[in-house]
């Protein structure tokens, strides 16, 4: 049996932070430039120094993405790019172009290199090929299946390791594919500045009819046909494992701390018990399925995991998220009355009931007593995104803990 690693998307320093207390086993980066998030906030090069020395602290691994397909004009900057990162010391690239695996591997032959799912990775001839190249490991199409899965590990070296989405969004194209973006915006999904039209609503307009609109499937709301749901695959664990996957990844670079903590803590706390006990797996399974909806998804799928989706798998009425917590912010150190700071991301109040929750599992109910800001003045409410302030909730914290509100259903 294969120990599986779980990957968890960081989209800043202090998200990476965040994956790492609450279970990460390794964490994946995108600098600013050549990964495929440049909506996302991205590391410079001296917050990827920083969260690199702080995983690594913690024995947590760190890969950074520059899975772009490359124009000629992103050569020398890539060759640039990755003189930096040599100095730096991440323990993988994620690369999807030939050519840019190529630079890796003469520039900076001693950093792994890991092979994007943007390669339409779907055989196992693709994984011998990639191996023989030098890939430590290669990211499986979303597009197998468990079986399929299953035939490449029978069929590719045990050194090479498969990684593979097991929650997070869904893309409608191709292994990520896709270009209704670059049609509609300009904006090149394979250059990493998707718009994600795969969430719009669409209708059909017959030619010699411009202007009348007709629904592709009848909803008064209005239709999302490329509107796929969510992966989750927190209930399948032991499929996971007997397909000799090496690595459970994640999808969310561009999503909040508390996405990170609630995913990171609840697969984590399902792959300790998993292969501890698979009876206490069984038994903590409602504990799983509650907790990985307290983040924002789309409702779940089991993707092509099972077979290929069928209508099912799509959200057809609504392109909107289910949101079951508000994010209020990280707790850091204390000052010198024992308050809590925290940099506040949504709005909270004195005498409000908020939760904190915690890597170990534990969700505390907790009453806002003081709201005090940088100069000592006490506030009833935090109402300016980002401002630093000091708390009590009249319950003991650590760093890093995330302070959440539940939502009225």
């Amino acid at each position: 049996m294969r120990v599986p690693e779980l990957l968890i998307p960081a989209s800043s320093l202090e998200v990476l932070k965040t994956a790492v207390i609450f279970g990460a086993d390794a964490v994946y980066i995108g600098g600013e430039a050549f990964g495929l998030r440049a909506k996302a906030k991205n590391f410079s090069m001296e917050d990827m120094k920083e969260g690199i020395q702080f995983a690594h602290a913690h024995e947590v691994r760190v890969y950074v993405t520059a899975n772009i397909l490359a124009h000629n004009g992103d050569l020398s900057g890539v060759e640039a790019y990755f003189q930096e990162l040599k100095a730096i010391g991440p323990d993988a690239l994620i690369i999807s172009d030939p050519g840019v695996f190529t630079i890796a591997k003469r520039i900076c032959p001693e950093i792994e290199i890991h092979i994007s799912t943007q390669a339409n990775n779907t055989n196992y001839a693709t994984y011998r090929f990639w191996h023989e190249l030098g890939a430590k490991r290669v990211v499986s199409a979303r597009e197998l299946s468990m079986k399929e899965i299953k035939e490449i590990r029978a069929n590719i070296p045990d050194d090479l390791e498969i990684e593979t989405f097991v929650h997070g969004a869904m893309c409608i194209s191709y292994s990520g594919r896709c270009l209704l973006s670059n049609y509609f915006t300009g904006r090149d999904a394979n250059q990493g500045a998707c718009t994600h039209p795969c969430r719009w609503k669409y209708a059909v307009m017959e030619e010699s009819r411009p202007g009348e609109y007709l629904p592709v499937y009848e909803n008064e709301r209005g239709t999302y046909i490329f509107n796929s749901k969510d992966l989750c695959m927190i209930g399948h664990i032991p499929d996971l494992i007997d397909a000799g996957i090496d690595s459970f990844k994640i999808e969310g670079r561009m999503k909040t701390a508390l996405y990170v903590a609630t995913v990171a803590r609840t697969y984590r706390k399902a792959i300790d018990d998993y292969l501890k006990d698979p009876a206490l797996y069984e038994k903590n399974m409602p504990w799983y399925l509650d907790q990985i909806s307290n983040c924002t998804y789309r409702q779940f799928t089991t993707g092509f995991f099972y077979g290929k989706p069928d209508s099912e798998a799509q959200i057809y009425d609504s392109n909107t998220y289910v949101k079951e917590y508000t994010y209020l912010g990280i707790v850091g150190g204390t000052n010198e009355e024992g308050l809590y700071r925290i940099e506040q991301r949504n709005k909270f109040s004195v005498g409000e009931t908020i939760e904190v929750m915690k890597p170990n599992g534990e969700n505390l109910e907790a009453k806002v007593l003081r709201i005090v800001n940088e100069e000592g003045e006490e506030q009833e409410s935090a109402p300016h995104p980002k401002q630093v302030l000091f708390i009590d909730l009249g319950v003991p914290m650590e760093q890093y803990d995330i302070l959440r509100r539940k939502e009225e259903a």
